[in-house]
């Protein structure tokens, strides 16, 4: 462990200089902010995270967050000089094509590195997930000595600037998650110049009242990190604690410390060789690591595994004194899904036709009963969204092992919490509030997608028949929006069949989902063409008739008004296939067959119906095509004056169609 004064001194210098000669060799990057805090890095990974380089992803390890990942290179010196395998060919290959260190750390490429930062303020919202889903785990395999694990933060002025670290750290206050540690680098810097143009707030004061603790230190001063976090991994604790270190962005370069210059660009290399000088360095030895500074981390390496070691053996104690929560821990940390859960969700849907919303509520009920893994909640909507779990409990400081997490009216916040909680490994979680709403939680669900989580994001009132509450609730371009996103899988189903379908598709696929459900009631599909849904393929055939003249497509609950209007034309003659189309991104990754099967290019007479914009259709309408949808905000009005008024009523269908078939 680093106790010697002067090693721990050349060990952080050592990392600025690392941090330095990267972003100068790439022409790229952040210097300043590893400069700035590698003191406190290092006291925390030499002396108080719980860690082990031999197996980055073991269980009982503290979780590392860097919320201000433009200070990547801090994180990547910190995996080089503590053995994770991040060579030091990789610093020299900082932010190039496939280096394996690139400009903002990335979940899944850099061994250690537990999640993709970069958009300020969304890993210190994720890193309040990561904290709830650990005190949910020990409360739920009752071992809470054993799963006392820590979510350590460096945040920075610009994370505490944006509006979801605010909403998370309320969360997190209002949780009392004493499991959750944040480093604020106050080093009064942003890019523009000084914090003072357009952050002048006291933070101590602001995290006080969220019902933090708060400590103020020098956060250049190893001993003065040590004691604070000392007191952070005090026994005892009942908050979240917030660490305010003043720092000096750029420690050590002789004239860009302080300076703003020296946030998010090289320092050049006048300015790089008289920070070596500075501390000491050989000039002519780029990317030096002297031999003690070697040895001390090895030192420290071989002491953490050793301390794995022993915590694994009293995990192998905990199996053999409580096999049936042992048996849980194994399904939380593989998040274990029952074979048959479709055949188990079927059997769960509503005997009558109801919204889809309610359906979904029943068959996630279901779902919890057989998955332990899956907990979630909603934005204070759960009476509307129906999806609170009825036998999970409420988690809360005195409830951890609730599976009911209540996010309050924070969406975004919402999915950054529900980001986390998937990257620690033991859930598989699930947000919910209207479709509208979405807007807010936009950068969560990209973040999701990017780092390929198994989070379900459902948004119900998912149209225009939201009704009276008008245009400003009522989702036209929500859908579009969420499947622009590369990697995020949308589904809408059509009815109460489809959603169970959905919801396996849901939880068995890969990636991030967003699942789009009814406010209104809709009508079910008849039990004769059940047999027919397909969900996991995105898009299937429906009802058909041979030799079809037109291919009409719908998907949610414009469905079954559109079974009907199909089955009005078929009775005046017209031949044609129904094709439901709940999953635009499952029926793409499709095999061309398949597609071709559902939707023949030689049949260019094609309909699509969607209660959204038409844009994006087209690549299934086709030049010939017709679009049916709503290029327009809605309006404040009942649902049935609103679907008479927008043309999405049977009747209203059957015109727009037979007009573009028999026009």
């Amino acid at each position: 462990m680093f106790t010697n004064a002067a090693t721990i001194k050349l060990t952080a210098d050592t990392i600025r200089v690392l941090s330095a000669e990267a972003v100068e060799k790439a022409k790229s990057g952040h210097p300043g902010m590893p400069m700035g805090c590698a003191d406190y890095a290092l006291t925390l990974w030499g002396q108080f995270l719980r860690h082990n380089p031999a197996d980055p992803q073991w269980l009982g390890r503290d979780r590392f967050v860097l919320s201000a990942g433009h200070g990547s290179m801090l994180l990547y010196s910190l995996l080089h000089l503590f053995e994770y395998g991040v060579t030091l060919d990789d610093l020299k290959q900082f932010r190039q094509w496939e280096s394996r260190t690139p400009g903002h750390p990335e979940h899944g490429m850099t061994p250690g590195v537990e999640i993709t930062t970069g958009p300020l303020g969304t890993g210190f919202a994720s890193a309040v997930g990561m904290a709830v889903a650990a005190k949910q785990l020990a409360a739920r395999v009752d071992a809470t000595t054993l799963f006392d694990q820590k979510i350590y933060v460096i945040s920075g002025d610009g994370c505490l600037m944006e509006g979801v670290s605010a909403e998370a750290a309320s969360l997190a206050g209002h949780l009392k998650l004493d499991n959750l540690v944040v480093f604020y680098d106050d080093n009064s810097i942003t890019i523009e110049g000084g914090t003072d143009i357009a952050f002048s707030e006291d933070v101590a004061k602001r995290f006080q009242a969220y019902g933090w603790e708060v400590v103020r230190i020098n956060g250049q001063d190893p001993a003065k990190c040590a004691a604070a976090l000392v007191e952070a991994t005090r026994h005892g604790r009942t908050a979240p604690m917030l660490i305010i270190g003043k720092t000096t962005i750029a420690y050590g370069a002789p004239t860009k410390a302080g300076k703003h210059g020296a946030h998010g660009e090289p320092l050049g290399e006048t300015e790089l060789a008289a920070v070596k000088k500075n501390f000491g360095f050989p000039a002519d030895q780029p990317f030096h690591v002297a031999d003690v500074v070697r040895q001390e981390c090895h030192a420290r390496v071989e002491e953490l595994k050793a301390q794995a070691l022993i915590w694994n053996g009293k995990l192998q104690e905990f199996r053999q004194a409580q096999p049936e929560k042992a048996a849980l821990l194994d399904k939380l940390t593989t998040r274990a899904v029952p074979t048959n859960l479709l055949e188990e969700l079927l059997a769960a849907v509503p005997a009558k036709d109801t919204a889809t919303r309610q359906s979904g509520g029943d068959i996630l009920q279901k779902a919890a009963a057989l998955i332990p893994a899956l907990t979630g909640g909603s934005a204070d909507l759960n009476p509307s969204t129906k999806t609170h779990v009825k036998d999970g409990g409420e988690f809360g400081p005195a409830t951890p092992a609730g599976r009911n997490v209540h996010f309050g009216v924070r969406e975004f916040a919402m999915g950054q919490v529900a980001i986390g909680m998937a990257l620690y490994g033991t859930c598989i979680p699930y947000t919910a509030t209207f479709a509208v709403f979405s807007d807010f939680m936009k950068p969560a669900l990209r973040l999701a997608a990017i780092q390929e989580q198994n989070v379900v994001f459902i948004y119900t009132h998912d149209s225009f028949f939201v009704g009276e509450d008008g245009p400003t609730h009522e989702p036209v371009e929500q859908l579009l929006m969420c499947r622009s996103i590369p990697g995020m899988t949308v589904l809408r189903p059509g009815e109460s069949f489809e959603t169970a379908h959905a919801w396996a598709a849901a939880i068995r696929g890969h990636g991030s989902k967003c699942l789009f459900l009814t406010r209104q009631n809709v009508e079910n599909i008849p039990a004769e063409l059940r047999g027919n849904i397909a969900v996991d393929k995105g898009g299937y055939v429906l009802s058909d008739e041979p030799g079809f003249q037109a291919v009409v497509i719908a998907t949610g609950s414009e469905l079954m008004v559109t079974f009907r209007a199909v089955e009005q034309l078929r009775k005046e003659g017209l031949k044609l296939r129904l094709v439901s189309m709940p999953s635009c991104e499952l029926f793409n990754q499709q095999p061309a067959a398949y597609r071709e099967q559902v939707l023949p290019k030689a049949c260019t007479r094609r309909v699509t119906v969607e209660a959204g914009l038409t844009l994006g259709w087209e690549r299934y309408a086709g030049d010939a095509g017709l679009k049916i949808g709503i290029d327009h905000f809605g309006a404040s009005a009942p649902a049935k004056v609103l679907a008479e008024k927008f043309g999405f009523t049977t009747a209203a269908i059957t015109d727009t169609i037979r007009g573009y078939l028999k026009g």
